[in-house]
């Protein structure tokens, strides 16, 4: 994606009225950001959930100017710009309904894409609740996995410092802009982190860490990760935020069983007699339930065949494998970054093959 397709996603951002979702789908139907603003009003009126209020904010936009500048602002201080269809936007993040449109990394985006376990639990973190930490994130030095967690106190910085030892990238996940760190005091260790992993937010630079962007980048953690590991937690807290969205995105979700009597196992114990988590015992649970090869960088599932098609055949059957339960037109769409008409000549193909059906109501599944 070059900078000036950059800039007219930040565009679309910044335009009053468009949220992520409804900025993916104007995306789909229109092949690309910058037709969105060179498209004439009627056609844009024809899109589902397009208004008179957003096509004026559209035709009118005055936003393209200040999204170049602020492509440029961060070129100066080093954060890169990732839409959600850029080769380095995290995949499993990029599946997920609610992802940011784009996102803002610092480092090596490339990490992005391989096996990540998020790492999670309280700021108050115990003796014990250190010492688990150190034991998963040591357990994972043999599958070449990325750390991501939030930089907070507590798990959060012992996983990132964990990693550093043990030589394994490690992500840190911001509720603020890339140009300052939060807490300050761990400023340190995320300038380490610089050289094996790096920062992401979907936050641009200059916004403050505010207490409500916590929550939203909590779901960045679990969309993120392809298990999420809560090792502390009380029975509220941003630790168990962040378990019930990997749960509600289908992820592997494990916890670490605490003493009764300790308000920091509450959380945990909980999550275990719910059954939104499996109980943590060691890296073995771990790889059983994600079929890892101990001592492999690469899961031992094997690929789907499918060089005989097209690259955006094989983007929709892949698609489609990961949700189950199937999608929507629009949504398959705007996940594969293929515009409407051209998704469905390519799923009609699919469908002749045997590998897609149709559903009522432009509802699309894999066979």
């Amino acid at each position: 994606m070059n900078e000036e397709q950059n800039s007219y996603v930040l565009a679309l951002k910044m335009t009053p009225g468009i949220g992520d979702v409804l900025a993916k789908q104007l995306i789909s139907y229109c092949g690309a950001a910058s037709a969105i603003f060179k498209e004439k009003k009627g056609a844009l009126l024809k899109i589902p959930n397009i208004g008179e209020k957003t096509v004026k904010a559209l035709t009118a936009s005055t936003y393209l100017d200040q999204a170049e500048a602020a492509i440029r602002n961060c070129e100066k201080i080093g954060v890169a710009v990732l839409p959600y269809f850029h080769a380095d936007y995290p995949e499993r993040l990029k599946l997920v309904n609610d992802a940011p449109l784009l996102i803002y990394t610092k480092g090596e985006s490339s990490f992005l894409n391989r096996k990540i376990v998020g790492v999670v639990g309280t700021r108050n973190a115990t003796e014990y609740g250190k010492h688990m930490t150190e034991q998963i994130v040591e357990g994972l030095v043999g599958h070449e996995a990325v750390v991501v967690s939030g930089l907070a106190y507590g798990v959060d910085i012992a996983a990132h410092r964990a990693a550093l030892k043990n030589h394994l990238p490690t992500v840190a996940v911001l509720a603020g802009g890339l140009d300052s760190i939060y807490p300050s005091v761990h400023k340190r260790t995320a300038q380490d982190m610089l050289e094996m992993g790096g920062w992401v937010s979907e936050y641009p630079p200059g916004t403050k860490p505010e207490a409500h962007n916590f929550p939203s980048r909590n779901r960045i953690i679990a969309g993120m990760s392809e298990a999420l590991i809560v090792v502390e937690a009380a029975n509220k807290g941003g630790a168990l935020i962040t378990a019930n969205i990997a749960y509600s995105y289908n992820r592997e979700v494990f916890a670490v069983p605490g003493t009764l009597e300790h308000k920091y196992s509450e959380g945990c114990n909980a999550l275990i007699r719910s059954q939104k988590a499996t109980i943590y015992t060691g890296i073995k649970d771990l790889e059983y339930l994600l079929g890892w090869e101990k001592g492999s960088a690469k899961p031992s599932k094997q690929a789907i065949d499918l060089s005989a098609y097209s690259e955006p055949e094989q983007k929709i059957i892949s698609v489609l494998t990961e949700f189950k339960a199937g999608l929507q037109l629009d949504e398959l769409s705007w996940k594969t970054q293929i515009n409407v008409q051209e998704a469905v000549s390519h799923l009609l193909t699919l469908e002749f093959d045997g590998l897609v059906k149709s559903l009522p109501g432009k509802r699309y599944v894999r066979v």
